[in-house]
């Protein structure tokens, strides 16, 4: 019959519930299912406590808990853009750890790189936890005041970040790998197809190259672009027209760079990888696209983001995490082949 107490719903389990099932305290169980157990807590007796929640169906009550610890559990991932799909695959890692961990990503993309910010919450302070930033948004961070949470700063110096702490890709050992592999093909007369952008990233591409040419008998130039593929083969077909000798290698900051540049090639009856070597930065699915297919530099995008999430989580508990740039590697593919100099 309906309201007969034979029909309420069965009580919701409770964290005390758990603990007694676990054999362990609550506050044990509050540390597991906190994702603050590390350290405190033996990996078997967190692995229990995680197999009684799901066995009890017990859910910690966060609205609770974030009221009670004055957070709101969100963090703001601040990128150029979702159009790029390096971005997007940096916003899918750290959202996968912002799960593990309760919390919520709230993604904020700048227009584009340069362009002014609008701030988004009437008081960003009230509204996060924390931020994870891309240096190349540095101007919509300063916009939305972004840098007056605990920050954690993307492919940044680590000696003037405006963050608590930095995650880095090994960016410097990718153009150094890509500029070995080119030397080792015989290619000594080399073009540089830089990204037109004020940015820590391609400063480090740029001051990488140059030492990893010097003492080589290399001769390099370069050529500036915004990051798209018109404006890449524009500059490339410029350079690669000017007097004097023609590069035999492009090396190219990203894919999309690399991608303008063997358009210019064709344009130029050049013929990729024979008259001219081609080499990207990135490991998008574009260096797959094209023909013949991008020799790239391949990076770690979603582990980046993961990596970032698990630094700013740290960040908020207190710790300071050690900071090592992730590894990244050379791929080659078709579209670098043997030039006019000696191999080395």
């Amino acid at each position: 019959m309906a309201g007969s107490r034979h029909d309420t719903a069965a009580p919701r389990p409770t964290s005390r519930d758990v603990a007694r099932a676990a054999g362990v305290s609550q506050a044990t169980v509050s540390l597991v299912l906190g994702g603050k157990w590390q350290g405190r807590v033996a990996e078997p007796t967190a692995e229990r406590v995680r197999a009684a929640a799901r066995d009890l169906g017990y859910r910690p009550n966060l609205a609770a808990r974030n009221l009670r610890l004055g957070r709101t559990r969100t963090a703001l991932l601040v990128v150029p853009a979702l159009t790029n799909e390096f971005f997007a695959r940096v916003h899918t890692g750290a959202a996968r750890v912002a799960a593990r961990h309760g919390f919520g990503v709230v993604l904020y993309p700048a227009p584009d790189v340069t362009a002014p910010a609008r701030d988004p919450f009437d008081s960003a302070r009230a509204s996060l936890d924390g931020v994870l930033a891309s240096s190349m948004a540095s101007e919509a961070l300063a916009a939305i005041r972004g840098d007056e949470l605990p920050l954690v700063m993307l492919d940044s110096d680590p000696a003037h970040s405006l963050g608590a702490a930095t995650v880095n890709l090994d960016i410097a050992q990718g153009m150094r790998l890509a500029a070995e592999h080119l030397l080792a093909l015989g290619h000594r007369d080399v073009l540089h197809l830089a990204a037109d952008i004020s940015s820590w990233t391609f400063d480090v591409r740029r001051d990488a190259l140059r030492s990893a040419l010097h003492g080589t008998g290399a001769r390099l130039t370069t050529a500036r672009a915004a990051l798209a593929v018109d404006a890449a083969r524009t500059a490339a077909e410029a350079a690669l027209t000017a007097s004097g000798a023609r590069p035999t290698a492009v090396i190219c900051d990203d894919d999309v760079l690399a991608a303008g540049a063997c358009k210019a090639a064709r344009r130029l009856g050049l013929h990729v990888p024979d008259d001219l070597s081609v080499t990207g930065f990135d490991d998008l699915t574009l260096a797959t696209a094209v023909e013949p297919e991008l020799t790239t530099v391949a990076l770690p995008a979603e582990r980046f983001g993961e990596q970032g999430m698990d630094t700013l989580i740290a960040v908020l508990d207190g710790r300071t995490p050690e900071p090592r740039p992730l590894p990244v590697r050379l791929v080659v593919r078709g579209s670098t082949a043997q030039g006019p100099g000696p191999r080395r």
